[in-house]
């Protein structure tokens, strides 16, 4: 929890993001990620300066677990001064002791922000759904939570100014917006006319651009022009050298097949996992993780 420091911005864990909605694809698989078309609603995490803190805690974590499709947990919500947001102990239930920073009895609005990461916790606990180290299994944590229609409460939760700043979460703002902007585009589902918070707004805005430019990358018929140049540049190049060579800063490779055509592999735009097809111009593929349909000329 950034509270009165610097925020952190850009993409710096945009690798592990997207191995993490690769790993939410294999582990709850495509029908299962569609149950969770819909967001969490802000009527149903709404919290008032005159509500009750723990009765009004309890609620919130009640919608949470309702949302994660959880029926048979049950939180315990306490309050405590300490230095991260909020802390749960996984245990094997039903029962989970969540902890709250003491910062959130008086910032009642970000309550909810905090339980969609500490629920979702129990939620891949249950799944045995980890990365391996602290940090790339709390970016997991908020990648899940995000892709899962809780975390444009943790986004919203992010404020600056030039005189205080606040963020929850291990991801940085655009990174939010981009796994906010990723789920937007499978769902159909606007999460911009939620945000209370510009500094959000402005996140959103720019991880919608960057997700929008996975669409358009080569050899995805979507791709610019300098993209397309580059690509046949680097094609010609695997051609007249077989073996595989290195391309920096590109996102596809390619490969010799044996005796048949040179194929290239690139990641999938909507769940990054790898995709691999034969170079033979006009190409129309599908993913065989999300189900995306992919038009490519390679």
């Amino acid at each position: 929890m950034a509270n009165g420091g610097p925020v952190e911005h850009g993409y710096p864990h945009l690798d592990t993001v997207r191995a993490s909605i690769t790993a939410l694809y294999r582990r709850l698989s495509y029908d299962t990620i569609h149950t969770f078309a819909t967001s969490v609603a802000p009527v149903d995490v709404a919290f008032g300066d005159i509500d009750d803190l723990y009765l009004g805690a309890q609620r919130v974590a009640r919608e949470m677990v309702r949302h994660y499709r959880l029926p048979d947990a049950r939180m315990i919500i306490g309050f405590r001064d300490m230095t991260h947001a909020a802390n749960v102990e996984l245990t094997a239930g039903p029962e989970y002791f969540v902890e709250l920073n003491d910062r959130f009895r008086t910032h009642r609005r970000d309550i909810g922000a905090a339980l969609a990461h500490e629920v979702m916790h129990v939620y891949l606990h249950r799944l045995d759904l980890s990365f391996p180290g602290t940090r790339d299994n709390e970016i997991l944590t908020d990648t899940a939570a995000t892709y899962l229609g809780a975390g444009w409460l943790l986004l919203d939760a992010y404020r600056e100014d030039a005189a205080s700043s606040q963020k929850l979460g291990y991801l940085t703002p655009e990174e939010f917006g981009y796994v906010l902007a990723k789920r937007a585009l499978v769902f159909g589902e606007d999460p911009s006319v939620w945000f209370t918070s510009p500094q959000a707004y402005t996140a959103y805005t720019k991880g919608m651009a960057k997700a929008r430019g996975d669409e358009q990358q080569p050899p995805l018929t979507a791709a610019g022009w300098a993209g397309r140049r580059r690509y046949a540049k680097d094609r010609r190049h695997a051609q007249d050298h077989p073996g595989p060579g290195p391309h920096p800063g590109v996102p596809y490779a390619f490969t010799p097949d044996g005796r048949g055509p040179l194929r290239v592999s690139f990641p999938c735009p909507t769940c990054h996992q790898r995709i691999r097809v034969p170079v033979q111009g006009r190409v129309r593929a599908r993913c065989t993780l999300c189900g995306t349909v992919l038009e490519c000329d390679t």
